[in-house]
């Protein structure tokens, strides 16, 4: 049986550009493969969004595990979760790697902000020293149980440090077993690039429309400038917020949302699920007569 890791491997090394969009939950994460994408980004940020706080560190790793566990039980993909920090030091990430492992996740990615961290296109975000970054990405390929587990290595620099030791951090992790270099909030197309032209490794790019610090780059163009992987960790929740707001506008002026065109109808809804299954589940087992 082929692993989750595997799996992931293969979809990042094929000629295509993999195009994983956020879910925070078992919904989301179903929604996104049955519209066909070929893997699941959990999304750190999503998660705490989703709780009503701000993404600063305050979800816990327990918290954490909990959600990729059930995005990987909702879908057959593979599924790449965000680990943040490793919630600590090395020792810290190494169980975070094995806890995520274990419930099914195919890869992670972890970054060298301070802990507690910050959302990725927030100010005032700091970084560790290189050197322990570094250890912490030996820590984590030695924690995994799977080889094929896919260890990717996330820098904030380029916020405070500047592209070059971004660029810098990329390549020391890379050499320290990182089999994917992320690069977080490039500025610039012509950063984006150089991120590309510089670095010899599998890359993943992360675009936040409408307010991130990266401007768009069509994912095509990404793919023919070599990235491999790009994630949109919040559009589809930020989609979510809109059509609720809209819906609920609606119930408070109207009274009722019978008229709403945008919505899925019940059956539908149940059919996302899968109701049918757990029905005949229940006439098989639970029936005594």
């Amino acid at each position: 049986m082929v692993s989750n890791g595997k799996r992931l491997r293969e979809l990042i090394a094929a000629p295509q550009i993999l195009v994983l969009p956020g879910a925070w939950d078992g919904l989301s994460a179903i929604l996104i493969a049955q519209a066909g994408f070929q893997g699941v980004y959990v999304t750190g940020g999503g998660i705490a969004r989703s709780t009503g706080v701000p993404d600063i560190g305050l979800i816990t790793l327990n918290e954490q595990v909990a959600r990729i566990k059930m995005v990987c039980e909702a879908v057959t993909v593979p599924v790449l979760a965000d680990a943040d920090t490793g919630y600590g030091n090395a020792i810290n990430l190494m169980r975070a790697v094995r806890e995520m492992e274990a419930v099914g996740a195919a890869g992670v990615h972890i970054e060298d902000q301070v802990t507690p961290k910050r959302c990725g296109h927030y100010e005032g975000k700091e970084v560790v020293d290189r050197r322990e970054f570094v250890k912490k990405i030996e820590a984590a390929c030695h924690a995994r149980r799977d080889d094929d587990f896919v260890i990717i290595a996330r820098t904030d620099a380029r916020a405070g440090l500047g592209l070059e030791e971004a660029i810098a951090r990329g390549q020391a992790c890379r050499e320290a077993g990182a089999d994917v270099i992320f690069i977080e909030a490039p500025q610039t197309v012509d950063e984006i690039k150089q991120i590309a032209e510089t670095i010899d490794a599998p890359l993943l790019l992360n675009m936040v429309t409408k307010g991130g610090k990266t401007p768009y780059v069509p994912t095509a163009e990404l793919e023919r400038l070599g990235y491999d992987i790009v994630i949109f960790a919040s559009d589809v929740q930020r989609a979510a917020i809109f059509n609720m707001r809209r819906v609920l506008q609606e119930l408070l002026t109207t009274g009722t949302g019978e008229f709403f065109p945008e919505t899925v109808g019940f059956q539908e809804r149940e059919g996302i699920i899968n109701s049918d299954y757990y029905f005949q589940l229940q006439e098989r087992y639970l029936r005594l007569d």
